[in-house]
């Protein structure tokens, strides 16, 4: 099943940080504005942004979401990133 990103739009860098951390992310290391975020299973997650309040190219954060966190609808709602 596709995720839905409409009610994602306006997620900031914070609040994905947040939700990495909450769902066992640790943060490895940064560089300028990308941060490395990795998980004990093997995932990694790199977030660029300027701002804490900064939101994401919606292609940059399809891939962060799907490819990187390999997260589903499911995991998004147990995060609380969507209802």
């Amino acid at each position: 099943m596709a995720i839905e990103y409409g009610p994602l739009r306006g997620t900031t860098a914070r609040e994905l940080i947040s939700a990495l951390v909450r769902d066992g992310f640790v943060f490895d290391r940064g560089s300028g504005s990308h941060q490395i975020y990795r998980h004990c299973d093997g995932r990694r997650v790199t977030v660029t942004f300027h701002g804490s309040g900064d939101t994401f190219a919606p292609k940059t954060f399809e891939s962060m979401i799907e490819t990187e966190a390999k997260w589903a609808e499911e995991d998004l709602k147990r995060l609380k990133l969507i209802r």
